[in-house]
C-alpha cells in the first residue's frame, strides 16, 4: 500500500523545471506543455518546453564536468551510484505515484519498476570496477604492449515514457559508472519520472553537470545533440522508425549509437508444456504495463491438440485482471498512455474480427466510471491468422491474439518470420526442444519457461530491426568505453 508520504516530499509537481549543471530552470523561452494523466484526462504537471538553447547549455555543462568525472576512481563513482540507488529505495512510493500518474502504469507494478530501475545503479556501481585492460604478448623484446578502457565522453540518452525510470538508470548507470556525464531527454509522455530522479541526483551530491536532464519538443533537442560535436554517443530507446532516421543523422560525425527499437514477440507454447505455467507466463508477459513493453507476447502460437484447453485458462486469468485508476493498488491493469495508442488496438481488433477472428474476452473500450480514461478491457483473440494486422504490427496494447500450429518447424518459420528479432518465449519440458528451439529463434532474448526474463545483469538487445547494442550485463558498460592500444618502446637488454 501507499505511505502516507506525499509526492510533493520529492518534487513540487505546481513548479516543475529542468535539471541542468545542477541547477533547476524553465524554458528560456517561458513555453511549457502539459502531462496528461491518462486514467483521469486531468493535467499531472505543466512542463518546461526546453529546446535547442538548453540542449546546447546542458551539452556544455556536461563537457566541463567530464573533466573532473572521468578522473575520480571507479570507487569513488560508484559510492555516488549507491547513494542514489538507496535513495530510490526511500522514496520508493513517491515515484511510483509519479510513473501511475503520468503514464498510468499501476501503482504496483510501478513500485516493482522503481526497484528494477535501482538495480542497474547497484549492477553499474560494481561494474564500473571491473572495467580491465589487457596487455599483449609482444613481437619484439624491445616492446610492450597494452590495451586500456577510458570513457567516451559527454553522452545522450534519450528515453521512452513506458518505463520511465528503468530505462534511464539503465543507461545513465554504465555512463556514470564508466566516468562519462549525461544529456537526457525523456519522453514528453513521462517527464517527470526523469526529473524526480533528478532530485534524487541532487540529494546524493552527485557533482553538477554529470547528469543533465533537458524537458521538451523532441525535434530541436535531437537536432543538437546529433550536429554537437561534444556528444560522442547517443543511447536512444523508441521506435524502429525514429531509430532509422537517429542512424541517418548519426552518420555525419559517425557518432555512436544504441539502439533498443520495436518488438514483436512471438510467445510459444508446445503441447508437452507446464499449461497452467505457460497460461500464467503469457498472462504476465502480455498485460504486464497493460502491453505497452517492446517485449510483451504479441504473437501466441498454441500447439493445436492444447489450444482449446490453454484458451479456456488463458480467458479465466485475463477475465480475474483488475482494471481501473492506476494509483489504486489494486488495480493490475491501467489505462492506454495516449488517445493515439487506444484508437491504434482499436484498429487491430476491428481488423481481425473483420478478417474471422473470434473474441473470447474483452473486445472494447471501457466506459461507466472510467469513460474518462483510456482504457480498454484485456482482450483475447481467437482463430487469428497471418492475414491480420495484429500478427505483423506491433500493438502496444491489451490485446493476444492466440493462433494454432501443428509442428515444431513449422512455428519456428512462423515466429521468425518478421523484420524484428527483440524477444520471444516458448514453453515446454523437453529439454530436446528447448536447445533446438531457443538456438533456431532469431531474437536477442529468449524467454524459455520464463516470461519475465530482463535483469540487469544480463545483456538486453535485439536482432534485426530491434536495434544494435546491449544494455545491462557487462556488455552495457562497453558501450561506454573506448579501447586504447598502447605499444611502449623500452631499452632491451
Amino acid at each position: 500500500m501507499k505511505t502516507n508520504n506525499s509526492v510533493i516530499d520529492l518534487i513540487d509537481l505546481s513548479e516543475i523545471k529542468m535539471y541542468i549543471n545542477g541547477k533547476w530552470q524553465g524554458a528560456q523561452n517561458g513555453e511549457i506543455f502539459s502531462v496528461i494523466n491518462p486514467s483521469t484526462g486531468e493535467v499531472v504537471a505543466n512542463i518546461p518546453r526546453g529546446g535547442q538553447i538548453e540542449t546546447k547549455h546542458a551539452i556544455e555543462s556536461a563537457e566541463q564536468a567530464f573533466k573532473t568525472w572521468s578522473k575520480l576512481t571507479a570507487n569513488e563513482r560508484a559510492s555516488y551510484l549507491l547513494k542514489v540507488h538507496d535513495l530510490m529505495y526511500e522514496y520508493k512510493d513517491q515515484l511510483a505515484e509519479i510513473m501511475s500518474l503520468e503514464m498510468g502504469k499501476p501503482f504496483t507494478e510501478a513500485q516493482g519498476e522503481v526497484g528494477f530501475a535501482a538495480s542497474y545503479l547497484q549492477w553499474f556501481a560494481e561494474e564500473g570496477r571491473r572495467v580491465y585492460g589487457e596487455t599483449i604478448p609482444p613481437s619484439a623484446a624491445n616492446k610492450r604492449l597494452m590495451v586500456i578502457k577510458q570513457p567516451i565522453g559527454v553522452v545522450a540518452a534519450i528515453t521512452p515514457w513506458n518505463f520511465p525510470l528503468a530505462m534511464m538508470t539503465r543507461k545513465v548507470a554504465p555512463a556514470m559508472a564508466s566516468g562519462c556525464t549525461s544529456i537526457v531527454k525523456p519522453a514528453g509522455q513521462s517527464p517527470i519520472s526523469a526529473l524526480a530522479f533528478g532530485k534524487l541526483l541532487e540529494m546524493a551530491g552527485v557533482p553538477n553537470g554529470v547528469v543533465n536532464i533537458i524537458t521538451g519538443s523532441s525535434g530541436p533537442i535531437s537536432d543538437e545533440i546529433f550536429a554537437n560535436p561534444t556528444v560522442k554517443k547517443i543511447s536512444f530507446t523508441g521506435s524502429t522508425e525514429v531509430g532509422k532516421m537517429l542512424v541517418k543523422k548519426s552518420a555525419a560525425q559517425l557518432k555512436r549509437l544504441s539502439l533498443e527499437l520495436g518488438g514483436h514477440a512471438p510467445f510459444i507454447v508446445f503441447e508437452d508444456a507446464d499449461i497452467e505455467a505457460a497460461a500464467s507466463g503469457a498472462l504476465a508477459s502480455k498485460f504486464r504495463n497493460t502491453g505497452q513493453t517492446c517485449v510483451c507476447a504479441n504473437r501466441i502460437y498454441v500447439q493445436r491438440s492444447i489450444i482449446e484447453k490453454f484458451s479456456a485458462l488463458f480467458v479465466e486469468k485475463a477475465k480475474a485482471l483488475k482494471v481501473g485508476n492506476s494509483i489504486d493498488p489494486s488495480v493490475q491493469v491501467g489505462p492506454l498512455v495516449s488517445y493515439d495508442g487506444l484508437a491504434k488496438v482499436e484498429e487491430h481488433v476491428n481488423d481481425a474480427v473483420s478478417k474471422g477472428a473470434r473474441i473470447l474476452c474483452g473486445g472494447k473500450r471501457l466506459e461507466g466510471d472510467l469513460s474518462d480514461g483510456l482504457f480498454y478491457e484485456p482482450t483475447i483473440l481467437g482463430e487469428v491468422n497471418s492475414d491480420m494486422l495484429i500478427t505483423t504490427d506491433e500493438t502496444f496494447g491489451p490485446v493476444a491474439p492466440i493462433i494454432a500450429f501443428d509442428t515444431e518447424e513449422e512455428v519456428i518459420e512462423l515466429a521468425n518470420k518478421t523484420e524484428y528479432g527483440l524477444a520471444a518465449y516458448f514453453y515446454t519440458q523437453n529439454i530436446s526442444r528447448s536447445v533446438r528451439v531457443s538456438e533456431a529463434l532469431q531474437f536477442g532474448i529468449i524467454g524459455m519457461n520464463d516470461a519475465v526474463p530482463t535483469v540487469a545483469q544480463a545483456p538486453f538487445g535485439g536482432f534485426k530491426e530491434s536495434g544494435m547494442g546491449k544494455e545491462g550485463g557487462h556488455q552495457g558498460i562497453s558501450e561506454y568505453l573506448e579501447e586504447k592500444y598502447i605499444s611502449m618502446g623500452i631499452e632491451a637488454k
